[in-house]
């Protein structure tokens, strides 16, 4: 007798589990729009507050106007540069003006400008053209700022790397005629000189082991660079 009386419960247990399941899962059928009316199921199951209704949070109008997607962060002002310890020089502080996203510590900023520098001076020291190149692919970002204000002794790199390409299609007014020469080209490198109507004024590759050297006639209208790395002017040494 216990254990059919045990039995029993357990029957009447699971039939209450279930009944619940059921009650949860299919009740929207059977409460005549209760969730349409708030339930928390619907609550729960909505993608989110729809913009222009009253779902939609007002937000705290102290804060201020919110930046817009693909806006930039507002910047720390000038006046409140200041490191947790010590002070900046000028030059620093000029390098950091409206470069420092409010929230971020300065000197974690003003340390990937310094580190721009200790890249171009390991760089000139193995090869200059190299540093150069690093410079015009962007390789090393932002060194016209870091050069400019932290070490200026590598302005000359960035002036060269300004006469430069870098592999892609170039076009009308990034053109300058000339003799170029490739640096550090890929044994995959091609590259080809159009003008007028698509002709082609010239074109080749590393294919032949030399390295690639090519001249930009007034004519040209766009050229074309893979795999060849960086250009640099032909006979400029800095």
């Amino acid at each position: 007798m216990r254990n059919a009386f045990l039995a029993g419960a357990a029957v009447v247990l699971a039939t209450a589990a279930l009944a619940a399941c059921g009650s949860s899962s299919g009740g929207g059928d059977r409460s005549g729009g209760a969730e349409a009316a708030g339930s928390p199921r619907a609550a729960a199951s909505s993608p989110g507050p729809v913009s222009g209704t009253d779902a939609e949070p007002s937000g705290d109008a102290s804060a201020g106007p919110r930046p817009s997607r693909g806006s930039e962060p507002p910047k720390i002002p000038t006046d409140r540069l200041t490191p947790a310890t010590g002070t900046f020089t000028e030059q620093q502080k000029e390098y950091l003006t409206d470069r420092v996203p409010v929230g971020t510590d300065p000197a974690a900023v003003l340390q990937t400008g310094q580190e721009t520098c200790d890249r171009l001076d390991y760089l000139v020291k193995v090869d200059r053209d190299t540093a150069v190149g690093a410079v015009v692919t962007g390789e090393i970002a932002g060194a016209e700022p870091a050069v400019t204000h932290l070490c200026p002794r590598h302005e000359d790199l960035v002036a060269r790397a300004s006469l430069g390409y870098a592999d892609g299609v170039h076009r009308g007014d990034e053109l300058r005629p000339g003799r170029y020469r490739a640096v550090s080209p890929a044994s995959t490198c091609t590259w080809e000189v159009a003008g007028p109507g698509g002709k082609v004024l010239a074109s080749g590759s590393s294919h032949d082991g030399k390295r690639p050297a090519l001249t930009i006639p007034k004519a040209a209208l766009a050229f074309t660079s893979t795999g060849c790395y960086a250009w640099l002017p032909e006979g400029d040494d800095g």
